[in-house]
């Protein structure tokens, strides 16, 4: 295959996720829900909850909570359009070579998470210590940049990792109706009962990039590697999926 039907081949997946309402909301979403939550939490409680002696550039970073859920509907959603109405069979009859029609779409879906996550992160963390007044953060101090890099890579890494399970499960329902509850509830039960074990699930590890002071077992670049092992084993999983099952 050459160079210029990989090219094109980008494109096309570009096209679709831009075509796409469900996909190119989704991923809208990520900056607005974020930059929205963002401007509302720091504009109202954000100095006062400054005074609870938590770590302050985390803090910086509490909306993404709501922005990952929106990543993670981007890259199911992305990938579960093949799925609907015989759409896939259409897409390899275009693109036969099936590694290069999965590696082309996960590039995409990981391109387009990287590029909005880390504007989301930069933009949140910068409006967000618009507010802080006296407790106000800059990209100068110690952990800023990285937490804002950090932050966008993260969001880029749980894309990919709805998108891999997406690929074996075929639903973007199926996915969501796992990722989130696990995300927003079986996480934090398994971490108050699991000890350091906690620290590798997929969330738990990649936030520790956006810690002024990293706290567990983990360091910053190592657990946001750790989330990166979460995100490859789900993509290497649904590489198998679509080499081996009928369209």
């Amino acid at each position: 295959m050459s160079a210029t039907s990989t090219t094109a081949v980008l494109h096309s997946e570009w096209i679709k996720i831009r075509s796409l309402r469900g996909s190119f909301g989704s991923l809208l979403a990520v900056f607005i829900a974020t930059l929205a939550v963002t401007t509302l939490a720091f504009a109202t409680v954000g100095q006062a909850e400054a005074d609870n002696g938590e770590d302050l550039l985390f803090g910086a970073f509490y909306a993404l909570n709501f922005g990952q859920i929106a990543v993670l509907a981007f890259g199911a959603t992305a990938v579960s359009s093949e799925y609907l109405n015989n759409a896939l069979r259409v897409s390899l009859a275009a693109v036969p070579n099936r590694n290069l029609f999965y590696a082309a779409k996960m590039a995409v879906i990981g391109g387009c998470g990287l590029v909005v996550g880390l504007l989301t992160s930069f933009t949140a963390f910068l409006v967000g210590q618009a507010f802080m007044g006296p407790y106000t953060l800059g990209l100068g101090d110690p952990g800023a940049l990285r937490a804002c890099v950090g932050g966008g890579v993260y969001l880029a890494l749980m894309a990919l990792l709805a998108a891999g399970l997406t690929a074996v499960l075929r639903s973007a329902v199926a996915v969501l109706s796992i990722l989130v509850p696990f995300l927003l509830i079986v996480s934090f039960v398994v971490g108050d009962i699991a000890g350091s074990v906690a620290d590798f699930l997929p969330d738990r590890a990649g936030q520790q990039v956006l810690y002024q002071h990293a706290e567990g077992s983990l360091g910053p670049w190592t657990g946001l590697a750790v989330t990166a092992l979460w995100a490859a084993a789900a993509l290497l999983a649904g590489w198998w999926a679509v080499r081996r099952r009928d369209a």
